[in-house]
């Protein structure tokens, strides 16, 4: 069983920068691809970001390309994603998820696990 804890998050004005983690429990964190997805009202989940295991392989929505940085620590089992010039329409709950494989990163319902979600706002 994999348990992912999201933390970070909040309130910021546009332009502004937030990061975001997620802490992975479980002794096979190191060989799982990680995804950042988010979810505005009104709107299906999209993708975001993601990484796998060793770092080689990594994706981002052209939304957030140039803007975004998604990475991951495997010696404290954490993923982030750090955000840089935030707009209005980057509002969003994001989630945090992990899968074993390399399959379809960009479809969220491949993934097995799921963090519990944190509100980022950003403010025009």
């Amino acid at each position: 069983q994999v348990q992912l804890v999201q933390s970070g998050g909040g309130l910021v004005q546009a332009g502004g920068s937030l990061r975001l983690s997620c802490a992975a429990s479980g002794r096979t964190f190191n060989t799982y691809t990680m995804g950042w997805f988010r979810q505005a009202p009104g709107k299906e989940r999209e993708f975001v970001a993601a990484i796998s295991w060793g770092a080689g392989n990594i994706y981002y929505v052209d939304s957030v390309k140039g803007r975004f940085t998604i990475s991951r620590d495997n010696a404290k089992s954490t993923v982030f994603l750090q955000m840089n010039s935030l707009r209005p329409e980057d509002t969003a709950v994001y989630y945090c998820a992990a899968k074993r494989t390399q399959l379809l990163p960009t479809q969220p319902t491949t993934y097995d696990y799921w963090g519990q979600g944190t509100q980022v706002t950003v403010s025009s």
